[in-house]
């Protein structure tokens, strides 16, 4: 259940993604910092911020000046009176002071809106334990697993040569052909036996996250609007990788009634802390969802064109942890642990990576990726991403939990796919495949598919 409330403030955007503290206090460590990330990610416009962060010092100073003076006077007007003489002109004073006190407000409120649109862009900070580098070559093999050697292990070698899961889908259900018809290209229909494996792999996910991991099962929607884009990261920096339902709101609303679909079910599980202050003993939340994911691909044209392995439309269970900012890196490493175990029980090799500086995503400081074993490519493909954020996303949905001396702090979120359904498809078809066209269905599978044991191409 949903955690008693202790307040929901009226929805206002009013911190950036990163500690403005940090920002103002040292901001050449966290350039530095920033700098150790892909461009264009390492954005920030440092001429801009100092810019507006002097004169918003200085709108600050003037304002506390006209404050005092205003306090002052006040009391020489009362002071007047009681003697019964005349404060006019004094009271002329407090009147200007007034104006100009109400003019500082606007000039310091505009201020805010252009340093909170500057700093939208800017990405989280790479944790101390990321290491450095500049794409994926930078990333660090952590583990590595095998079904039949275990931890360590490496693949098993194949007695026939082994097809793609194009070639050995097609067969069993899977009709790329059907998909571009009814949609285009990057759109996939499935039927029958195969069909039915895609939804039983959701399911055995689903039931392992809840049962085992302690995850609360969620049904979500799957589009959301932008207040719930910005409170994640999407917006307004990926825009062009979102599905728009309704860009621009309805007939006779405003812009921020806009809606899309969900890249990512982390996106309305995430929000419903947003605007949320909840007591610090109901951390942590775990929430689990399984629904599709919509992505336009932008800038992956032309990449993993064959196939399931890129698509507009895929299915995900989502796993996200809400949590005290004390345990947000031991929730990372059991998080990941969670998505280890679809994978090892499903009985697929692979490998744990940990994402370099210039490899991870906008909004996290630290990434595992977990990557499958694809016989056909003869090499490993991501299937999860497991990332911390820590108070990052919090900052921008005010999601807060009020501490035991009774302090209202952020709150530090973690996402990660336990698992990405359409790939685990994948590599349940190459891993095991059958010399004749046919496939076991691994053990686990089984009961979700009525008792059957292998698929037979018709």
């Amino acid at each position: 259940m949903w955690p008693q409330r202790l307040g929901a403030p009226p929805h206002k955007y009013n911190q950036a993604m990163l500690d403005i503290n940090l920002l103002r206090k040292d901001l050449p460590s966290v350039v530095t910092r920033l700098q150790a990330r892909k461009s264009p990610q390492a954005f920030l416009n440092v001429e801009a911020f100092q810019a507006l962060e002097a004169e918003r010092k200085t709108q600050q100073i003037r304002t506390e000046e006209l404050q005092n003076l205003r306090n002052t006077l006040s009391k020489q007007i009362g002071q007047l009176k009681a003697k019964g003489e005349d404060a006019a002109s004094v009271m002329a004073q407090v009147t200007a002071f007034k104006a100009e006190l109400d003019s500082c407000a606007v000039r310091l409120e505009v201020i805010q809106n252009e340093m909170q649109s500057l700093l939208l862009a800017v990405p989280n900070l790479p944790h101390e334990s990321v290491p450095p580098g500049t794409g994926e070559d930078g990333n660090v093999e952590v583990r590595k697993w095998s079904p039949v050697e275990g931890p360590g292990g490496e693949p098993s070698a194949f007695a026939f040569k082994v097809k793609d899961h194009v070639d050995v889908g097609q067969p069993l259900g899977l009709d790329f052909e059907l998909g571009t018809k009814l949609t285009g290209s990057r759109f996939t229909v499935m039927q029958g036996p195969l069909a039915r494996l895609h939804r039983a792999l959701a399911a055995f996910m689903l039931d392992v996250q809840t049962a085992e991991h302690g995850y609360t099962e969620c049904y979500v929607p799957y589009i959301v609007n932008a207040d719930s884009l910005r409170g994640t990261g999407q917006l307004p920096k990926f825009e062009e990788d979102l599905f728009a339902a309704n860009k621009g709101g309805q007939e006779g609303e405003a812009e921020n009634a806009a809606l899309y679909l969900i890249p990512t079910s982390e996106v309305p599980l995430t929000n419903f802390m947003r605007d949320e202050i909840v007591p610090e003993a109901k951390l942590p939340l775990k929430f689990t969802a399984h629904t599709p994911c919509f992505r336009s691909e932008a800038g992956s044209y032309g990449r993993d064109t064959r196939g399931m392995i890129r698509q507009h439309q895929f299915d995900k269970v989502e796993m996200v942890q809400i949590v005290h900012p004390d345990q947000s890196y031991d929730a990372l490493e059991a998080m990941t642990g969670h998505a280890e175990a679809i994978l090892q029980k499903l009985g697929l090799p692979y490998r744990v990576m940990l994402l370099c500086t210039g490899d991870m995503g906008f909004g996290a400081t630290k990434t595992y990726d977990l990557e499958v074993w694809l016989p056909a490519q003869n090499t490993y493909r991501e299937i999860s991403s497991v990332s911390n954020c820590e108070a990052f996303q919090a900052r921008r949905m005010q999601a807060r939990f009020k501490s035991a001396q009774g302090k209202n702090e952020f709150v530090h979120t973690l996402n990660g796919s336990g698992l990405a359904v359409g790939r685990t498809l994948v590599a349940v078809l190459e891993n095991y495949q059958r010399e004749d066209g046919s496939v076991a269905v691994p053990a686990v599978l089984q009961l979700y598919m009525g008792g059957m044991t292998v698929l037979t191409p018709a």
